[in-house]
């Protein structure tokens, strides 16, 4: 049951899916019982996720079909409904039948009336306060494969803190501020002319100038032009960096360190007493908007501090905020582990090649491979042993090949990777703390 529990849907969260639902218009989306245009339910797991709610695409549409399935057994007159709490969503539900038939008849496409009886309280067959297991586990097998050919209304991404006079800074021209740049950009909140990127060297300057952000050498220029600095530097800079703009750092600014392994504690003995700090960890696919970034907030942050990082970032991939030790953790899982996941399919590749395939051919699929897997694994929801028991039939082929990969030891040596990986980043971190302490003398 333990492993079910992420699937539950509690009322307010069902309510908020809803309240989402409606404004973004599903009954006129409605065709019968089917959902014509399913980037609505794109559109709405951004808002849920904005809110606070992560779930998958695929779990917003199967809630949604749940929640159909059971105000057609309520106004149909029967006694037993999908939901325990269903009486408390029907008179949303009730009112996105009834838009939905007004938009049909005006367009020529009404099926005729559909209207929730009075009722008595449904008989079920769990006393949960949430879904049953039952609901959980179907949660896990979605079907519906509809195309997409209508494209909807969407929301401005922009919340209501943001300042579109927010300058944001880049100490540092490498890929990771290159791709958070990308992401900062990609909504429009925040205009080109509003980023600057400094770096002793040209050399990667170029493709911050085709964004349209101005570049200098000089970080002191940069600091003192920027209300949010990001310092995404190699972890052994981090202290000569920190030391030359320490005396223009004000209260208005916001630090935001992505140097592996240097600490908080590190970073605000560098800085003055007061500076809003936080430390963040991207990882390689935020060049192309899909990366997994964690990041805490220092002492002096505020949770809408954190709010504004998470809001800037949202177009980079996941972001998530949790306790400082997990950042050495994500360090190893997905900052190394992206290198891993590379080795792992140059490996597949090679296996292919060895087998008589192009080697061209062999690496192109197996990166769609690496990618296809990773897009299920996300948009399912479901543990990575149930999509791999999923895959292999008895005496098959699969069955075959993860045998030989358990003899050769991939996991054990996965693990240790991550393990090995987690402890140089906070190697790196107990080698920063002495030289801050002395910068504090």
């Amino acid at each position: 049951m333990a492993a079910m529990k992420k699937y539950f849907w509690d009322s307010e969260e069902t309510e908020y899916m809803l309240k989402v639902l409606r404004e973004l218009d599903i009954a006129k989306h409605l065709d019968g019982r089917k959902v014509r245009n399913l980037k609505l339910f794109k559109v709405a797991e951004k808002r849920m996720k904005q809110a606070g709610y992560h779930r998958s695409i695929d779990q917003i549409r199967h809630r949604w079909k749940v929640l159909k399935t059971s105000y057609y057994s309520w106004n149909n007159n029967q006694q037993t409904v999908k939901l325990t709490r269903f009486p408390q969503y029907a008179t949303t539900m009730q009112s996105i039948m009834d838009e939905s038939e007004t938009w049909s008849r005006s367009h020529g496409t009404n099926t005729g009336p559909v209207r929730i009886r009075n009722r008595p309280k449904p008989t079920v067959h769990d006393e949960e306060t949430e879904d049953s297991e039952e609901e959980a586990t179907a949660a896990q097998s979605l079907h519906d494969h509809s195309t997409v050919d209508v494209i909807i209304k969407t929301d401005p991404e922009t919340p209501p803190e943001m300042d579109s006079n927010l300058r944001i800074g880049f100490i540092g021209a490498g890929n990771m501020a290159y791709g958070i740049a990308k992401g900062v950009l990609q909504s429009g909140d925040v205009p080109p002319t509003n980023v600057k990127v400094s770096a002793p060297s040209a050399r990667n300057f170029g493709r911050f100038q085709e964004l349209g952000v101005a570049v200098t050498h000089s970080n002191a220029e940069l600091v003192s032009s920027c209300d949010l600095v990001f310092v995404a530097v190699k972890p052994h800079l981090v202290t000569t960096i920190l030391s030359e703009i320490t005396d223009l750092v004000t209260r208005k600014h916001i630090i935001v360190s992505v140097a592996a392994g240097v600490t908080l504690a590190t970073l605000q003995g560098l800085l003055p007493f007061d500076t809003v700090v936080l430390r963040l960890m991207p990882n390689l696919p935020c060049l192309v908007q899909q990366g997994a970034l964690l990041f805490s907030r220092g002492t002096r942050a505020r949770q809408e501090d954190g709010d504004l990082l998470r809001s800037l970032l949202q177009h980079c991939g996941l972001v998530e905020e949790g306790p400082e030790a997990w950042i050495d953790i994500h360090t190893g899982l997905s900052g190394s582990g992206v290198a891993f996941v590379y080795l792992f399919a140059e490996a597949l590749a090679e296996g292919a090649v060895k087998m008589g395939m192009p080697s061209a051919l062999a690496h192109s699929i197996a990166a769609q491979t690496v990618l296809g897997a990773g897009q299920l694994l996300r948009d399912s929801g479901k543990h990575p042993a149930q999509l791999r028991s999923e895959v292999c039939t008895p005496g098959g082929t699969t069955i075959f090949g993860l045998h030989a990969m358990e003899q050769g030891g991939v996991r054990a040596a996965t693990m240790t990777a991550v393990e090995t990986a987690t402890e140089r980043a906070r190697e790196l971190g107990r080698k920063s703390a002495p030289m801050a302490t002395e910068n504090r003398k």
